[in-house]
């Protein structure tokens, strides 16, 4: 029985061959990754108008190569398969604030209300942040790089680079993204990732000294930093741990 030639055309362009599909994912990281890249380094003004660009290049890149949102990670299934990475971020976190507050170098921003206007929004910026790693990076690299583990690493690298030049930040993240890409890997849920992340994001931000830290900032804002009195603020948090799109400048102050 033959096949219409009008539904063998519209397969093939249903269906990008497999090459069409690499070349693509590569374009997308290489955009992406360029544009993560400008928004840390650049100063303002012109920062703002990266950082726009920037997310309007993920919402239109994401939209136009959607598969599910279970390939991203945002599912139920693999919640409790992967669920132990709170736990040892909790862990890490109670054993880092014990030697912190020995050491006096412990800081917290006060009262529960403080601790919520302060930390609230870091914990949604944790979620987007592990939404690009694992939903964005790692699944397109994935399909470019045969060897799961060879991508786990490759993202891990990128993400740990765009935290230079912050001396803390850049191995923890590198540390972090490796085992948070191979979590991933083998639970496809991005959520206990982002709970995690949040927990140990908040740890390193009480238990650090601004001046080593710079308020956890990174590329132009770290060397431009420079110190206040006050450690912690809304601002420092939004922008800190892991930039990869930046809701608000690293040059701030």
């Amino acid at each position: 029985m033959s096949v219409p030639a009008a539904s063998v055309n519209c397969a093939c362009s249903a269906n990008p061959s497999p090459r069409r599909r690499i070349a693509w994912d590569i374009g997308e990281l290489l955009v992406g990754y360029g544009l993560i890249l400008g928004v840390i380094w650049t100063p303002r003004p012109l920062q703002h108008w990266l950082y726009f660009i920037a997310l309007g290049w993920f919402i239109i890149s994401i939209v136009l190569s959607f598969e599910s949102w279970k390939t991203m990670g945002c599912c139920v299934a693999g919640f409790w398969r992967s669920s132990w990475v709170v736990g040892v971020a909790l862990i890490v976190t109670a054993i880092a604030t014990f030697f912190a507050s020995s050491m006096h170098t412990l800081h917290h921003p006060g009262g529960p209300m403080q601790w919520v206007k302060t930390f609230a929004g870091y914990t949604v910026w944790a979620l987007t942040q592990q939404l690009l790693l694992q939903g964005y990076f790692l699944a397109r690299l994935l399909r470019i790089i045969p060897n799961a583990k060879i991508a786990a690493l490759t993202t891990a690298s990128v993400f740990a680079l765009a935290h230079l030049p912050n001396p803390i930040l850049t191995p923890l993240t590198l540390i972090w993204g490796l085992t948070a890409c191979l979590v991933f890997i083998r639970s496809r849920n991005v959520y206990p990732l982002a709970i995690a992340h949040a927990i140990f994001g908040i740890c390193v931000a009480i238990t650090i000294p601004a001046s080593v830290l710079h308020n956890m900032r990174v590329g132009l804002g770290y060397i431009n930093y420079r110190p206040r009195p006050i450690h912690l603020s809304q601002s420092d948090q939004v922008v800190s741990t892991d930039a990869w799109v930046i809701a608000e400048a690293p040059t701030l102050r």
